[in-house]
């Protein structure tokens, strides 16, 4: 298919996020309507809890889990996983509290393959408890489920709390790993601030679907790394019941878009994108940006900078073209080059425009990008110093000529565009993300934990891929270069979906230092 001007097909994202009443009513119906026990349905997720706390158990000699059980089917989940792991020959340990319905069924079925439990009920009892606990490999949290109604409390709070400290809410590098079964302990599924402790998990396996809280939540860093596992509901049962706008990005959600390049294309089949870039002492802000639209597959790259920059950022990468622009004697971007028409000559033959990595904040500067965003009919994606110029003018961002406008923003950016604070955006980041996108009929990539992108018509897509190794300067200037190149490869036919898959990549492929990664390694094998 062609860049811009080719069509394809729509098909629906994949995976909406539920409230926890929708996903009790998906259980029901999976149940009732299509015939499956919901004691097949405990069985299939204990498998998937198995799998994962299996990985890390082999290989490790004389190493055990420690499952934690509450009373509820998240207990039962974790009865399951345990039966698995011991038919492996793994080390198992168990620490329950009183059981019910399916979990305890599958207590029973865990006594009868000679299973073995220490009961917690109390403060004492879990003191006696827990230098098993403490010793453990690996410790399965299947506490409290997607259910819970109030704050944690009793002596589950007070394991929560107590292996919160113990782990240094899991940033140290032992106990080696806290699995999370279906939510972490405490955690409110449908997103509300929690009422009393949350457990901190390295991994979250959730089943059918992920949880609004597991997204969106202030609280929601407590589930590491989100994964989601089917268990046995239809996926057009999710869709039937879901009610709410937020989905999630996973890979099939970008199935629908032609990744895969035929072989008789060319570099003009993939677009051109003009980069808006650097400034004197900022030129490695205009080089990221241009490697990343290269390397995420532009057909063409040419990046517009100041005069004095533009020999610095030419040796970057000799791929990519450079234009020289008129400058300030800062070393920044000036309006002459609006005036002798130069940069609208640059325009012509271009696929899409990203302004703002490393642009400074220069006063002609600043009103270069606000004429610029104002007068181009290109689709434009705008961030860092970019988003800046507009932050006493974000009513302007509407005032436009372009259809299509994406920006960018951090949470501190989001802050000055609203004239707000760093902690209000931070509140209610779906809000300010769907409200700011309606107000200013752009996509809004509001950046973070689980960054959000918002469609003018308030979709909302969510994305729990990154991790920490994102968290360095550079990071937004990668992602506006391959934004824009996939801008310049797909169009703008379904933007939200081109720029939701942007997001996923760019942090997907991101990971913590490798000398820190084998450190960690070194100490959890100790």
């Amino acid at each position: 298919m062609s860049a811009a001007g080719g069509c394809f097909d729509f098909v629906e994202p994949s995976m909406k996020a539920l409230t926890a009443g929708e996903m009790r009513e998906v259980d029901r119906l999976t149940t009732e309507r299509y015939g499956v026990p919901s004691l097949q349905l405990m069985e299939e997720a204990g498998k998937h809890i198995a799998n994962v706390a299996r990985l890390k158990l082999y290989g490790n000699t004389n190493k055990r889990a420690a499952f934690l059980c509450g009373k509820g089917n998240n207990g039962g989940d974790g009865f399951v996983a345990a039966r698995f792991l011991k038919e492996d020959k793994l080390g198992v340990d168990f620490e329950p509290i009183e059981l019910r319905g399916d979990a305890a069924e599958n207590l029973s079925r865990w006594l009868k393959c000679s299973g073995k439990i220490t009961e917690v009920r109390d403060s004492a009892s879990l003191e006696a408890a827990w230098p098993k606990i403490a010793s453990a490999h690996t410790i399965v949290d299947a506490l409290l489920g997607t259910g819970l109604r109030g704050p944690a409390a009793g002596v589950i709070a007070e394991a929560i709390t107590r292996l919160n400290k113990f782990s240094r809410n899991a940033t140290l590098a032992r106990p080696a790993f806290i699995l999370a079964v279906d939510i972490p302990s405490g955690l409110p599924s449908d997103g509300q601030p929690a009422e009393g402790p949350v457990l901190f998990a390295h991994q979250t396996v959730t089943f059918t679907a992920p949880k609004i809280g597991q997204l969106l939540s202030n609280q929601a860093g407590c589930c590491g790394h989100l994964e989601v596992r089917q268990i046995g509901s239809p996926a057009a049962l999710v869709e039937e019941i879901g009610q709410g706008s937020a989905r999630w990005a996973e890979p099939e959600e970008f199935a629908s878009l032609p990744l895969v390049r035929a072989g008789d294309s060319h570099k003009g089949t993939y677009g051109h994108v003009l980069l808006l870039a650097g400034s004197m002492g900022k030129s490695g802000a205009a080089i990221l940006a241009g490697r990343a639209a290269l390397r995420s597959g532009a057909g063409l790259v040419t990046i517009a900078t100041p005069e004095p920059v533009q020999p610095i950022v030419a040796v970057g990468q000799p791929e990519y073209m450079t234009e020289p622009l008129q400058a300030t004697k800062s070393g920044t971007l000036s309006l002459r080059s609006l005036v002798d028409g130069t940069f609208g000559e640059l325009e012509e033959g271009k696929s899409v425009l990203a302004i703002g990595p490393g642009l400074g904040t220069h006063r002609q500067t600043q009103e270069f990008i606000r004429t610029i965003v104002t007068q181009t009919e290109l689709p434009v994606l705008l961030d860092a110093d970019g988003l800046n110029a507009f932050a006493e003018h974000a009513d302007s961002l509407r005032k436009r000529n372009t259809k299509f406008l994406a920006i960018t923003p951090h949470p501190g950016e989001m802050a000055r565009l609203l004239g707000a604070s760093t902690k209000d955006v931070q509140a209610d980041r779906m809000k300010v993300a769907r409200e700011s996108a309606l107000k200013w009929n752009a996509h809004v990539i509001l950046k973070g934990f689980h960054s959000i992108v918002a469609s003018p018509t308030g979709d909302l897509c969510i994305n729990t891929a990154g991790n920490a190794g994102l968290a360095k300067g550079g990071s937004g200037d990668v992602l506006s270069g391959l934004l824009a190149a996939l801008t310049s490869q797909f169009g703008t036919q379904d933007w939200h979906r081109v720029l939701a898959l942007g997001v996923y990549l760019q942090e997907v492929v991101q990971s913590l230092p490798s000398s820190r990664d084998r450190l960690i390694r070194e100490l959890q094998r100790g």
